[in-house]
């Protein structure tokens, strides 16, 4: 009968674990669409702002290039990662973890430091990196403030020639089953040559004040939305993550009681029938005396 109340104690604690994982679950898919709705409208924004500093770089004056479009020779390297500050997300965290470790094989020949934006990057990294700061506290009241806060420190440390590129590595939203991996140049810029004459129609645009002082004005704030995308489709993910973990979890769990609760029925019958047959023997055993 020990052995029965153990297995007894292990579908409760199962039956316990399912109602977890199963409100973890609701709890994300109701966070994703919230999360899904933001970067579904952010990136149209980002895709045209891009495209404005294109067309307007086309025209410019090429003398003078942009601080943030200035390529130098790389020493420093300053990687972005973002993940979540919880788990249960599958490989959603360590997914990023695997492909930074992948980028400082490929840059070893560089000085690396490392900002992390959430816990779990924070944690991987912290003991084996130079962590240049660990931004976590950005999911407590997100915003493109305060994404443009840390966007800016690092704009700054760029600028004074602390860094020579920057990236950012992060979970794309695909859909609530999908997420890939990314590693996105954000410093130095890429200000795409084109030639107006083949590849742009003829616009008659009045700049005011002029070309070069909406670049500087552009610029910047492209940088930040894209940082800023990068922690959106890394929200988004997350919950989507999250979602399908605890999905896949629940089942499992389910899966695993059930084999129990037939074990336990199975068990249950063997331990009844012996007790039968002990009555049994005990009643022939008082005749035949």
């Amino acid at each position: 009968m020990a052995n029965l109340k153990e297995i007894r104690g292990r579908i409760s604690s199962i039956s316990s674990t399912m109602q977890i994982t199963r409100a973890m679950k609701m709890v994300s898919a109701a966070k994703l669409k919230k999360a899904q709705d933001a970067i579904v409208m952010l990136r149209p924004y980002s895709e045209k702002l891009q495209e404005i500093i294109q067309n307007v770089n086309s025209s410019s004056d090429p003398d003078q290039v942009s601080i943030y479009a200035q390529k130098r020779e790389v020493k420093k390297v300053l990687f972005i990662a973002v993940t979540s500050n919880r788990g249960l997300a599958g490989a959603f965290n360590s997914n990023v973890v695997k492909e930074l470790n992948i980028q400082f094989q490929n840059n070893s020949q560089y000085e690396i430091e490392v900002l992390t934006i959430g816990k779990k990057a924070y944690d991987a990294v912290r003991r084996g990196r130079t962590v240049f700061s660990n931004e976590s506290n950005v999911f407590d009241k997100l915003s493109f403030d305060v994404v443009s806060n840390v966007t800016e420190t690092v704009m700054s440390n760029f600028r004074e020639g602390k860094f020579d590129e920057v990236y950012v590595i992060y979970n794309k939203f695909i859909n609530a089953a999908t997420q890939e991996v990314m590693t996105e140049k954000v410093l130095p810029i890429s200000m795409v040559e084109t030639d107006a004459a083949e590849n742009q129609v003829e616009t008659d645009y009045i700049f005011e004040p002029n070309r070069n002082e909406i670049l500087d004005n552009l610029i910047p704030k492209s940088i930040k939305t894209q940082v800023f995308k990068a922690v959106l489709d890394s929200v988004a993910s997350e919950h989507g993550a999250r979602m399908t973990a605890m999905h896949k979890a629940t089942d499992n769990a389910q899966e695993l009681k059930n084999d129990l609760v037939i074990f336990y029925n199975k068990a249950r019958q063997a331990a009844i029938t012996n007790e039968i047959l002990e009555i049994v023997s005990g009643a022939e055993a008082l005749k035949n005396s």
